[in-house]
């Protein structure tokens, strides 16, 4: 035994309640040879069911994601579900997986999806299990199309290979918010004993509770994309040749269904990376926003294929990274927020041909995320449209496109600048499966312009004003060095005195959604929803700058978004990017100071 009292009834209950051979002959191990560090790590804090369900590191212990951990959380889950729909048992819910995972702990989503099912249908909850890989705007989709009560997905998205995460889905299609988060949290905290039968997973393969709706949600998915695509026969016709890797991940066969019912020729697939694999060798991270590193495989590819636009998906497709070969010869890859003015000027364009009246406008709406660029709300005024702006995440736009369409208004796009976008009303989250037949259409159309996907969106920036943005991220793995640096800049020049400069470039305005304050609003109270639980501060600039400086829910980073907005008319580009450099240095310098607080760049 150790000598804390908590951790010995942690690894107690644990030896009591699990199951899985692997995973529990790892805690006995590291008990017997008094390993107390690292049985630390697997019984420290538990992890918390928050507004991104879970996320965390595969492997033994109450902070882990396990065949225990799932079957409490989805214990909880189970209890809510039945106190909040009387109808639960007859509608059911959704449970979907990626490819993730762990040969020492023996976990993997699928097997983690097979407990959450058996949970559910123990207390005789239809369960509709996808019986392959899917990808997670998949889910969603099937709460919507059959009226489930609520979808389950199991992945870790971009994670690192050893991460794995559970994403709830509410009845109205879109993630979870409050509070449902906190109820579901209360009652898993009341049912962590497993229940008698949450360990038979072999109930899964014989209960008629249990359906599979593969083949009937892939077929209604790829009809119900169809809607968006408005240039059938130049996609047919298009010379333009696209490169596709899904990065080890689910997205390979459904981003070639989904170009196929567009009326494209199978894009060329990256092979090293086409097939599901949890190790994911070919790239140091899973995630194609970072951009060029994840991406040389597929610019080999179409180099050597003579192939001008790149279309990449993130391990589970719910996210999609573009990148096209410029006449230079040069590869660019677009950021999230290029590629978000992009979608957005096309989706208003293929709106506005099929509904030329200006009556119609009142009801569209587009949408982004508090930390992405601003260029929707540029297009809105000028166009004549709503744009409406919320928290960070898509559980905040989806939930808010839900509320428009409900009204009856018309919700064309939304975004965020971490290369996730909602290009259909069908699907209430990110969805890059259907984004990337989108940005296929788009770019034939453009080509048969002569038009280049860049060459367009410098378009945009000319008719609507230069927006041009900056991201990144710093590594903490200390949250008391995070809440010092975030508390330093609440009390900059003194008590409760936030920094009126930063170097050389003056503060016009603050917001901070951690503490509920907004210098820009008259009650000094801001429009968007606060939270105590995450950190997020944003700094507008005299100069047309504005910057958040924001901490990850999901990873042990802090986060900058910087935007400089110049009106429509004789901007200099150059000129403006080396502005927005030099804040960033300043905003480095001054505000994060890495070397003092012991922080890793990105770049690093």
């Amino acid at each position: 035994m150790t000598t804390n009292d908590d951790l010995d009834r942690a690894i107690v209950q644990w030896l009591e309640w699990d199951k899985n051979p692997k995973t529990l002959a790892e805690v006995r191990k590291q008990n017997c040879e008094g390993n107390f560090d690292q049985l630390e790590k697997y019984f420290g804090p538990r992890m918390l069911f928050g507004t991104a369900g879970l996320r965390s590191v595969m492997g033994p212990g109450f902070s882990c994601m396990n065949d225990l951990t799932i079957i409490q959380t989805t214990q909880g889950l189970c209890r809510y579900l039945e106190k909040t729909f009387s109808d639960v048992k007859n509608r059911g819910v959704v449970i979907g997986f990626d490819a993730r995972a762990h040969t020492p702990s023996g976990s993997s989503s699928r097997r983690f999806a097979q407990y959450a099912a058996t949970v559910l249908i123990s207390q005789g909850i239809p369960v509709y299990l996808f019986s392959q890989i899917t990808p997670t705007p998949f889910v969603p989709f099937t709460v919507a199309e059959l009226k489930l009560c609520a979808g389950i997905m199991v992945t870790a998205s971009h994670n690192p290979k050893q991460d794995n995460g559970y994403k709830v889905y509410w009845e109205n299609g879109a993630q979870i918010i409050s509070p449902h988060d906190v109820e579901i949290a209360n009652a898993i905290d009341e049912n962590v004993e497993p229940w008698p039968e949450s360990w038979n997973v072999k109930l899964v393969d014989h209960s008629p509770l249990v359906k599979d709706p593969l083949e009937n949600m892939n077929n209604k998915y790829l009809q119900s994309i169809q809607k968006h695509c408005f240039y059938r026969d130049i996609n047919k016709r298009t010379k333009l040749k696209f490169v596709h890797t899904s990065v080890h991940g689910v997205g390979h066969e459904f981003v070639q269904a989904a170009m196929k019912s567009f009326g494209f020729a199978p894009p060329i697939a990256v092979p090293e990376q086409k097939d599901p694999d949890p190790e994911f060798p070919t790239v140091k991270y899973p995630n194609p926003e970072e951009g060029k590193e994840v991406l040389t495989l597929s610019f080999a590819l179409a180099d050597k294929e003579g192939a001008a636009v790149i279309l990449a998906n993130d391990p589970d497709a719910d996210r999609l990274a573009v990148a096209e070969k410029l006449e230079c010869g040069v590869w660019k890859v677009f950021s999230g927020n290029e590629l978000g003015a992009l979608l957005g000027w096309w989706q208003f364009t293929c709106w506005k041909k099929q509904n030329p009246e200006p009556s119609g406008l009142k009801n569209v709406y587009m949408l982004s995320s508090t930390v992405s660029s601003k260029i929707l709300q540029a297009i809105a005024l000028k166009e004549g449209f709503h744009f409406e702006e919320t928290l960070t995440g898509f559980k905040w736009m989806g939930n808010k496109a839900k509320e428009l369409i409900d009204k009856g208004n018309k919700v064309l796009f939304a975004f965020e600048e971490a290369i996730g976008y909602m290009a259909t009303e069908f699907v209430l989250d990110k969805d890059g499966v259907s984004a990337a037949a989108i940005v296929a259409e788009m770019a034939s159309f453009l080509a048969c312009k002569n038009i280049t996907l860049n060459g367009q969106l410098k378009a945009i920036y000319e008719e609507y004003g230069y927006h041009i943005t900056k991201a990144s991220y710093f590594i903490c793995h200390d949250p008391k060095t995070t809440e010092k640096m975030f508390e330093n800049l609440r009390n900059y020049n003194g008590t409760n005195q936030y920094p009126k400069t930063c170097g050389k470039f003056e503060i016009s305005d603050i917001r901070d959604l951690t503490t509920g304050y907004d210098s820009s609003q008259p009650n000094k109270k801001p429009v968007l929803p606060t939270s105590k639980s995450s950190q997020m501060i944003t700094f507008t600039f005299k100069n047309g700058c504005a910057a958040t400086l924001r901490t990850s829910g999901t990873e042990p980073k802090i986060k900058y978004y910087v935007e400089i907005r110049a009106p429509p008319g004789n901007s200099d580009p150059e000129k403006l990017k080396e502005e927005l450099n030099d804040l960033v240095n300043a905003l480095v310098e001054y505000f994060f100071q890495p070397e003092k607080n012991g922080l890793t760049s990105q770049s690093n």
